[in-house]
């Protein structure tokens, strides 16, 4: 994360880079949605779900193309302006998870991919339990370099070094207020160093430093990995991790 500037205005800034983000973020591995399945006990064909901070539509997409019946939620207006152009037959509502804008029990499953980090959990786990019907279930998901990686680990250095520690992964930990099944995923994508750049101007850091300095640390970073890939191609390696939570209300509205 960016030291020194509220969680709100971060998450707000990707407004303004929503077709780089479209763009260059990775999508989830499709062992995801089989794990998700097995740990909720539903198939997404035809499931009620909501995609919360949905940004441009990457889960949404994969959620939609499986055949849930998804909806996004977005609280920023380029992101959200973004995912209709990405995904025109799906709906998105502007709003965040730390207030769902769903009835009681209406859904089946809550998603948050790349997204839970940026919500209050005091108030978006009461939120989900309300919206979600008995036996619905509340998954989070990250993507995040996976640093057992020699290279991922020193560009993950020299990013912590430049905007404080913390930023270079996603706190991953699930509320523990619920009870949770885990998974971690290791996958890759062969991208160009210039797209892996790229993809990387993208984090929240990068986009609310100045144009300048933002250039200055990308320049030394291709000049890294131009000496490491001197093809100009590599092996972008992720972590995905999962947390599915079966949701189970109590008549007040209560924890599980």
């Amino acid at each position: 994360m960016t030291p020194g500037i509220p969680a709100r205005e971060r998450a707000l800034a990707f407004s303004r880079a929503a077709a780089a983000y479209a763009a260059h973020r990775p999508a989830y591995p499709p062992e995801l949605f089989g794990t998700v399945e097995e740990a909720a006990g539903l198939r997404l064909r035809g499931a009620r779900v909501a995609d919360v901070g949905a940004g441009t539509g990457i889960l949404t997409r994969q959620l939609h193309e499986r055949g849930a019946r998804v909806v996004g939620v977005e609280p920023g207006a380029g992101m959200a302006g973004q995912f209709r152009r990405e995904l025109p037959g799906v709906p998105v509502l502007r709003g965040d998870g730390n207030a769902l804008p769903f009835a009681d029990a209406s859904l089946d499953l809550l998603t948050y991919g790349q997204s839970w980090h940026w919500t209050d959990p005091a108030r978006a786990v009461p939120s989900a339990l309300r919206v979600l019907r008995p036996g619905g279930a509340l998954v989070l998901c990250w993507n995040d370099p996976d640093p057992d990686v020699p290279w991922v680990a020193e560009q993950g250095a020299r990013i912590e070094e430049r905007f404080g520690p913390g930023y270079f992964i996603s706190d991953c930990t699930p509320p523990p207020a619920l009870a949770w099944t885990t998974r971690v995923l290791r996958w890759s994508r062969r991208v160009t160093v210039d797209f892996h750049l790229a993809k990387l101007a993208t984090h929240s850091a990068f986009i609310l430093l100045d144009e300048a300095g933002g250039a200055e640390f990308l320049a030394a970073e291709r000049a890294h990995l131009a000496g490491r890939f001197p093809g100009g191609e590599l092996d972008e390696p992720y972590v995905t991790t999962v947390a599915v939570a079966v949701a189970v209300r109590t008549p007040a509205g209560g924890g599980s």
